[in-house]
Order: C-alpha cells, then sequence, then structure tokens
C-alpha cells in the first residue's frame, strides 16, 4: 500500500470499545471489541456483532488521527444494524441462514453496523466507493485495523486477494471471501481497500479459524438500511442518505478548500491514477458528488431508477442492491461505456438531477442547482462538441422555468408527482411453487413490474425452502423488491402467485422483517393462482377480458354466493356464474379456501366463472353457526365504496391497517382474503425463471 493511502486509512480507523464500569488497562472505559472506521463526521462504520456487544447500543469509540496526536475516546450509540437482531432470546442466525463463519459473532450478513458520535470531534474520514459490486475476483485488496499483543491495543494491516463470493449474486448475505492473509482477532470492522483506486470498497466480517482468509462485506450493502416510513421531510429522516451526503461535502470541502495543504484522498487517488481512462479524474468526481449532495436526496429508489433508465443504454434494475442516493446512480454509469460515451451520461443525469422531483423544500436547492449547471457547463466546455452542450444549455434553460414553478408553490409531498392509476403503478411478484416430490418445501422467485408487463427478477430460489422458513428466507429479497417499487405514503401492492391448493396461504399475516407489522398491515396484498386452466375458447378469453374491463370502468357491487340466511348454500354452477353482470365481485362467506384443495372449491368454481375479482374470509377461528350479516353487510359497502378494481387492493390495505391498529369498526374484516389477477399483466409463464431484459 502507498504510503500516504496507508496514513489516509489509518487516520480514519477506530478501535470499538465497550462501555460498563469500571476502567479499563487502556484507558478506553471497556474492553475491546474490534475494529471500525469514520465514513463520515462523527458516523462510524463496522460489523454489527462487533458494535452490537456494547451494553445497550453504547460503545466507545478510540481514535488517533496520527504519530503522537494522543488518543480521543468519544461515546458512541448505534443507530443501526444490518440485520437486527431479533426481539426473541436466541441466536441471531435465523434458520434460512448458513453455518456463520468463524470468528463473525454468529451474525448473519450483512452484519453492518453505523455509530453517531454522542459529542462533536474533529476526525478524518475514509474515502468509500460509490461504484456497485466492486470485487468479483482475483483483485488485491489491503485492510488496516486493530488487535491485542500481549492485551494492548496495536495496529495492524495486510493484504489479502479476492477469491470469490460466498452466497449468491442476489442474495442479501452474500459475502466476499478473501485469502492471503492471516486476518486475527479484533480486525473484524476494520475497513477494505481497493489499492488501485484508494477507495474503500467493504468491511471485514470474519476469519477463517486456523487458517488464511475470511470474508468482508460490500459497503454497497448499506444500500438496505430500512427506508423511512412516510415522506421525508429532511436530510436526517433517512440514516443512508444523512451519512452519505455527509461524507461526500466532507471531501469535495476538504479537497476544494483554499487554505488546507493536506493531501486528501483525491490527490492521492490522482497520484495512483486512479481515474485514468475514465470518465471522470478523481477531482471531478469528489467535486460532482460534492455538489450533488447539497440537493435533497431522491423521492425514492423507484423515483431514481425510473430516472437512470430515460438515459439510453442505461439498465440500473440489473444492480443489487439497486441505487439508492445521487452518488450511487454516478457509480452505475461512469463506467457503462467508453471514456466521452459515460461523460455524456453523467451530464446528462446531471440535468436530470436539477429537473427531479424534491422530496422537501430547502432553500438551499436555488443554489446546488445552479452550481450542479456551473460544473456541467464547465466539463461539457471542456470535452463535448458544440451540438451537445447547445442541447445541455436548452435543458437548463428548461429546467430554470420548472424549477421556478416548483419554487413558487407551496411545498408538500409529491406536489408535482404525475398522477397514475393504481393499477399502472409497479408491484411486487412472489412466485410460489410446492415441490412434489419434497413436501412442505417451495422452489420461489421474486420480481418486479416494469411499464409494459415486463417483470425482473429479484432474487430467486430453486433449492427449496422450507415452509415455515419462507417468511424469514424472503425478507431480505422482498425488502429489497419494495425499496424499488415505493413511493413515499404510497407502498407498492404485492401480488402472491401460488398454485390451487395454496390459495388459503395467509401471507398477508407474514411478518417481513420478522419485527415489522404483518405484510397486510404494510401494505396491499393480493393473491393470484399460477395452475389455473387458461380458457378453453376465444370467446371464454374474451369473456374473461371483457369481465375485468368492467371492474375497472364501473361501479363494481358485491354478490355474496356461499350464504343465505346465515346457512351456507353451494356455489353455483360455472354457467350460472358466467351470466352474473360484469360489474359483480364474488364474495364467499362460508366456503372459503382452507388449507387444501377441498376448503377452495367454491373459490375455484368462481375462478373458473372468468371473475378477475374475488374476496373471502378464511375459515380459521370461526365458528359454524356466527351471525354472518354483519360481514355480508360490509364486504358489500367495502366493494362499493372501492367503486372499480384497481382501488380494491387498497381499500383491504386499509382494513387491515385497521386490524392491526385495533380500530374495532374493522374487526369485521379479519381474515379477509383478496384473489386479483388482471388479465392485462399475465404471470410470467409457469414454472420459468422471471426473465431479464
Amino acid at each position: 500500500m502507498p504510503r500516504a493511502l496507508l496514513n489516509l486509512v489509518m487516520a480514519a480507523t477506530v478501535r470499538i470499545h465497550g462501555t460498563p464500569p469500571g476502567h479499563a488497562p487502556d484507558g478506553s472505559g471497556g474492553g475491546f471489541l474490534g475494529s471500525g472506521f469514520f465514513i463520515a463526521p462523527s458516523w462510524v462504520l463496522t460489523c454489527a456483532h462487533v458494535a452490537m456487544q456494547g451494553e445497550g447500543r453504547e460503545v466507545n469509540v478510540v481514535f488517533e488521527t496520527g504519530p503522537g496526536s494522543g488518543e480521543t475516546t468519544v461515546a458512541g450509540a448505534v443507530v443501526a444494524a444490518l440485520p437486527e437482531p431479533p426481539a426473541a432470546d436466541g441466536p441471531y442466525a435465523t434458520a434460512h441462514q448458513p453455518v456463520p463463519p468463524p470468528d463473525s459473532g454468529g451474525w448473519p450478513a450483512p452484519d453492518l453496523a453505523l455509530i453517531r458520535l454522542l459529542r462533536p470531534v474533529e476526525h478524518p474520514c475514509v474515502y468509500v466507493t460509490e461504484r456497485p459490486g466492486a470485487l468479483f475476483g482475483g483483485e488485491s485488496v489491503l485492510f488496516s485495523g486493530w488487535t491485542l499483543v500481549d492485551g494492548r491495543p496495536t495496529r495492524l494491516s495486510g493484504r489479502c486477494e479476492v477469491m470469490g463470493t460466498y452466497g449468491g449474486w442476489s442474495d442479501a448475505d452474500a459475502q466476499i471471501r478473501l485469502d492471503g492473509d492471516w486476518l486475527v482477532p479484533g480486525v473484524s470492522g476494520s475497513p477494505v481497500v481497493d489499492p488501485s483506486r484508494g477507495e474503500v470498497v467493504g468491511v471485514l466480517k470474519s476469519r477463517l479459524g486456523g487458517s488464511k482468509g475470511g470474508t468482508s462485506i460490500g459497503v454497497d450493502r448499506l444500500r438496505s438500511l430500512p427506508v423511512p416510513a412516510g415522506a421525508v421531510t429532511a436530510e436526517t429522516d433517512d440514516v443512508y442518505q444523512a451519512v452519505f451526503h455527509a461524507h461526500d461535502r466532507y471531501h469535495a470541502d476538504r479537497h476544494n478548500s483554499p487554505v488546507s495543504t493536506d493531501s486528501t484522498w483525491a490527490d492521492v487517488q490522482s497520484e495512483l491514477r486512479a481515474g485514468a481512462g475514465r470518465a471522470l479524474g478523481p477531482q471531478q468526481r469528489v467535486d460532482l458528488l460534492g455538489r450533488l449532495a447539497e440537493f435533497p436526496p431522491p423521492v425514492s429508489t423507484h423515483s431514481l431508477l425510473e430516472q437512470l433508465e430515460r438515459l439510453p443504454g442505461v439498465h440500473p434494475r440489473d444492480h443489487r442492491p439497486a441505487p439508492r442516493g445521487w452518488r450511487d446512480a454516478v457509480g452505475a454509469l461512469y463506467e457503462t461505456r467508453d471514456r466521452d460515451g459515460a461523460l455524456e451520461l453523467v451530464l446528462r443525469y446531471c440535468m436530470s438531477v436539477i429537473a427531479a422531483e424534491r422530496p422537501y423544500a430547502a432553500p438551499s436547492t436555488v443554489t446546488a442547482e445552479k452550481s450542479l449547471w456551473e460544473w456541467v457547463k464547465r466539463i461539457a466546455e471542456d470535452r463535448l462538441p458544440r451540438e451537445l452542450r447547445h442541447e445541455l444549455t436548452l435543458l437548463w434553460h428548461a429546467g430554470r422555468v420548472r424549477a421556478d414553478q416548483a419554487h413558487q408553490r407551496a411545498p408538500g409531498p409529491a406536489s408535482d408527482r404525475p398522477v397514475r392509476r393504481p393499477d399502472e403503478r409497479p408491484f411486487v411478484l412472489l412466485e410460489l411453487e410446492p415441490r412434489g416430490w419434497e413436501r412442505d418445501r417451495h422452489d420461489w422467485r421474486v420480481g418486479v413490474s416494469r411499464p409494459g408487463g415486463e417483470v425482473l427478477p429479484v432474487a430467486e430460489d430453486s433449492h427449496g425452502t422450507a415452509f415455515a422458513d419462507l417468511p424469514s428466507r424472503l425478507a431480505a429479497p422482498l425488502t429489497e423488491a419494495f425499496r424499488r417499487c415505493d413511493e413515499p405514503d404510497s407502498p407498492a401492492v404485492l401480488q402472491v402467485a401460488v398454485v390451487r391448493a395454496m390459495l388459503g396461504l395467509d401471507v398477508e399475516n407474514w411478518r417481513v422483517p420478522p419485527d415489522g407489522p404483518p405484510l397486510g398491515a404494510a401494505r396491499p396484498v393480493v393473491l393470484r393462482c399460477s395452475d389455473l386452466p387458461p380458457p378453453e375458447t376465444d370467446a371464454e378469453a374474451g369473456e374473461r377480458l371483457a369481465r375485468w374491463n368492467r371492474t375497472r370502468n364501473a361501479l363494481m357491487r358485491a354478490e355474496v354466493l356461499d350464504c343465505e340466511d346465515g346457512l351456507g348454500v353451494p356455489v353455483p354452477e360455472v354457467a350460472e356464474l358466467r351470466s352474473m353482470a360484469h360489474e359483480t365481485v364474488p364474495v364467499l362467506c362460508r366456503s372459503g379456501a382452507g388449507p387444501g384443495p377441498d376448503g377452495a372449491a367454491g373459490l375455484l368454481r368462481v375462478l373458473d366463472g372468468g371473475f378477475g375479482l374475488a374476496l373471502w374470509r378464511r375459515p380459521d377461528g370461526r365458528r359454524a353457526d356466527t351471525v354472518c350479516t354483519d360481514f355480508h353487510r360490509r364486504a358489500a359497502d367495502t366493494v362499493t365504496g372501492a367503486g372499480t378494481a384497481d382501488r380494491l387492493p387498497h381499500t383491504i390495505h386499509e382494513l387491515r391497517r385497521g386490524v392491526h391498529a385495533a380500530r374495532t369498526e374493522t374487526y369485521w374484516s379479519d381474515g379477509v382474503a383478496l384473489f386479483w389477477d388482471d388479465p392485462h399483466h399475465p404471470l410470467p409463464g409457469s414454472g420459468q425463471l422471471l426473465e431479464a431484459p
């Protein structure tokens, strides 16, 4: 490692200590737990299994900024851990996790934690890469941390080689395998540095007991930090955005300071020729990211992905985790093409940032827009042809008109967001398929929709997951998929495709993540049938489409089909069902789908009748002599009140929220399930993998 780079890394590396009563020999006030590093002013990144050993999520952070500077100890609080420990007692690893590597504290990946200092102190920070998935195999990486020698803390640095990954490329628990050096106790939480780029790309997680090497976690896994519920009204509402905006402002301020003479990360990266052949040199990059950090963050991951997809030849949804902040999008762009082509994309992206919707109003935004335009204009004048410079100038003036209009409006969430029908919004698709030769095990696929009906894969498992483990195994893939589709105050619909025998699955009661609310209280959840026979004739197909279009465009009405005067009656035959008015929504009171095929017989007859909508209540916990008049009345009011098919999932979602919040007026809907199968958005081919573009 070049000495200048090593000095920068060591200056930002810290020790993590506990805070129990008493006095430790090293003067920290608590026992040595592991290593960490300053990622932004007052923020330390380390491993969760290191930080969470602190009593009450409190630790001491000990650091020295250079030779002879003396040690500083400051208290810190763990603000976020990935994953958070479950509320119940027991090991941190869940049933779906592989056996954790030795010396990881038993904490499953990503095993990251952010510590916020409890008082202000001056300290240096590392430079963190904005590139997604920076390591694949064969690269050399460096690390610097702390260990104990004869009971005293001692600095330690070394070199490893990337051997590949531990876990799937789309798994949230994927880890980078390292070999070539001894990773001794205490180095967990140390920064992993790409010496050719001069940037931090990961965090050391574990060592292999009795042999060289271990694992690390890519820093891009921080993108999976929880997204705030509801609209963001300030940068501090979202920990991820707050940390990385502070990171990028820190490095831009120090590099552009007219008074400081200290060597910066951008200076060292330039000496390494880290930007050779790239769209942006280190100084240009740090300047750009600092200017982007002055803007309010993107409204959502979904809006950022749409913004990037409007650029030619860019497929940001291929990145896992998906970009979340302005800097992440830059990292996804400037290596997508040759040097000049990538630069054009970056400049066009900057213009889209200037014109983008804001989650909240900030007085400094006007200044940030002008500052970014000045940067774009300067870079374009040096390196782009006149025609493109003229086009960018037109975009700037058009953006100023839009921005002036937006600034004149009263600030409010989504004030200028285009209104889209609920059924035109993106949705998340979960497909569950039982393995016939392994009872109680299921294959699954998670995908997100795109305009035009395409479903892009997020994650899948074709090796079989035990039924009881499905909620925990699917927690990370579903969370990533939700982040790609959710908008503030508008969670995306979860469509769950199951075979007919599984229509009784109460997936709306799953808790994802385990400490979160039931899925049905968090977002709209609907069921689809993946093995429903297709229409036998064109006439039947046309009838089904006409029935759906009627419920989509006209006022719906409910019809209870299996209960009269409180007594169960057979669901009408298919021919009679097909004769019902197209705006009819079948409601099943007594013959809701049970756990097996017999319990779903009434519902299947309804589906054979060509209905794309059906409402039923599950039989669990309901006596045969239950008086059901109130259910009939309220179900009919709910369907009529929703108005059209595209609003019904959101109406049922509000009822489930009410049940979870203990609102007695919603108790009648406890256990209600919704079948919602839009023929305009058919499921991907049965048994086929979700196809990437």
